[in-house]
């Protein structure tokens, strides 16, 4: 058994653990990195840029059939599946290449390969090969998707999200369980290329929308294009052959019998926090099983072990995972210096069409502890000028501010181009702009911003009346 002594063990090299790598190294530590698994983030190998290869075929099929409405009449159109995944296999590899080259760059001796279980607080056992013990330990073992127990063991057909990145084609038929970021972008793409899809989801929500309004909004906008099944839950399924027999049961309890080629698991991820010895360490864990944590500094209670990344399960985003890394990098490599470290305003997007965001404060966030005290100000993309000259004209934007200050505090939106929207209103968040402060920056004419300008304008018209402009208490997302 080989035996290192040094400052501190990474466990995981995605995105959290790689930069929690160069900022403990930073620190001037003696630094291991451990990883179980391939090299290469989530977000490059089954995550967030393969996925937008298959969206961006998509929107080129898209494109061509919102074409006539333009006046214009292609003809022909044939999606040829295998060079579909042929490309987003090629594009992936690559992005894959970047994250390789760079673990690559890292020495020899800071690189161990095996799956880490600790063995008390300050000792790991790398499989039966290598015993650790280091001063501090950063936990960034990242998670996997979510399978439910009664699809388990059914057979080839139950796929996840990790798996539709290495088909060779493009399948006919496809049940997506999850109405979330995953399965909206996977379920609307894989729709737009031909494939027969149907999306399940056990509640009301959509992706990660908390305000009612723009909820229904969402669900309105999808449903005209997507087959949504919503208060539907997965009862049983069968692998028929090369089918999966999907029976599910809706809220007045019909159960319904489907095939499917695949069913895909898109009802969220797992963190891989479990069998890796953390009742060994001493750390107080919540009832998932997570070690309690604070978000501003990834420290585990007062203990010398940190958490970074989707291993926390705060939020499972790349840009997240780079800052809770470097944020518990740098307190590891430092301990027992411990300070908080930067945490951006939150930002998520989902890439469907029309983009699905929010930014700052939730809906649900504010309207926490009662009575919101807060104004809203909205508008319907349906009549915005930009939309409509390009036929996006859907969606609904809806922005937040305080009372008295007229702090301006967040926003949910499905809408288009809401991708560049939900940057520039997360910016005003951060940069602690109040409604009047963000009217005086300049718009142009003809942009989709314009329709910003709109909810802005209507935003500050409710501050100055000085009454809410909406009650929680009048409808509940998901209804």
């Amino acid at each position: 058994m080989n035996k290192m002594n040094l400052d501190v063990a990474i466990i995981g090299t995605g995105t959290a653990g790689m930069s929690a790598y160069r900022a403990a190294r930073a620190e001037g530590a003696r630094v291991v990195a451990i990883e179980s698994g391939p090299y290469g983030t989530t977000c490059a190998r089954v995550g967030c840029m393969p996925s937008k290869l298959l969206i961006a075929a998509a929107d080129a099929s898209h494109m061509l059939d919102l074409a006539p409405g333009f006046g214009v009449h292609p003809e022909g159109k044939r999606i040829d599946g295998r060079a579909v995944m042929e490309r987003v296999r090629r594009e992936r590899d690559r992005f894959v290449g970047f994250v390789l080259e760079s673990v690559e760059g890292f020495p020899a001796a800071d690189k161990l390969q095996g799956r880490a279980r600790f063995t008390g607080p300050h000792t790991l056992q790398v499989d039966e090969h290598t015993e650790i013990e280091a001063k501090t330990f950063v936990i960034a073992t990242g998670s996997t998707p979510t399978v439910l127990p009664q699809l388990k063991q059914v057979g080839p057909g139950i796929v996840t999200s990790d798996d539709v990145f290495y088909w060779d084609d493009l399948p006919g038929s496809v049940a997506v369980i999850g109405t979330g970021v995953i399965g909206l972008e996977l379920g609307q793409a894989l729709t737009r290329l031909g494939v027969r899809v149907s999306l399940f989801a056990r509640g009301g929500s959509v992706a990660h929308l908390s305000d009612p309004e723009v909820l229904r909004s969402a669900t309105r906008t999808l449903a005209q294009e997507l087959d949504l099944r919503f208060q539907t839950e997965v009862v049983r399924a069968e692998q028929l052959g090369d089918e999966v027999l999907l029976t599910t049961r809706d809220a007045l309890g019909k159960e319904t019998s489907e095939r499917f080629q695949y069913v895909l698991m898109a009802a969220g991820r797992t963190p891989n926090v479990h069998g890796m010895g953390l009742e060994t360490t001493g750390l107080e864990l919540q009832a998932n099983g997570i070690p309690v944590f604070d978000s501003r500094t990834m420290q585990c209670g007062n203990s010398h072990i940190f958490i970074a990344g989707d291993a926390n399960n705060e939020l499972p985003l790349l840009a997240e995972a780079a800052d809770h890394g470097k944020i518990a990098g740098e307190n590891a490599g430092r301990f027992p210096d411990i300070r908080p470290g930067l945490r951006r305003t939150p930002l998520a997007i989902a890439f469907t069409e029309p983009n699905i965001a929010t930014c700052g404060k939730s809906y649900k966030a504010l309207c926490e502890g009662g009575r919101p005290k807060f104004a809203i100000g909205q508008v319907s993309f349906e009549n915005q000028g930009r939309s409509r000259v390009m036929l996006q004209n859907k969606g609904m934007l809806r922005v937040y501010a305080e009372y008295g200050t007229c702090r301006f505090l967040g926003a949910e939106m499905i809408a288009p181009r809401g991708e560049n929207i939900s940057h520039l209103l997360a910016w005003a968040v951060q940069a602690r702009l109040t409604v009047p402060q963000m009217l005086e920056m300049p718009f142009y004419h003809p942009v989709i911003e314009e329709g910003v300008r709109t909810a802005l304008r209507d935003l500050a018209a409710n501050l100055a009346k000085g009454v809410n402009h909406t009650d929680p208490a009048d409808s509940e997302p998901g209804t």
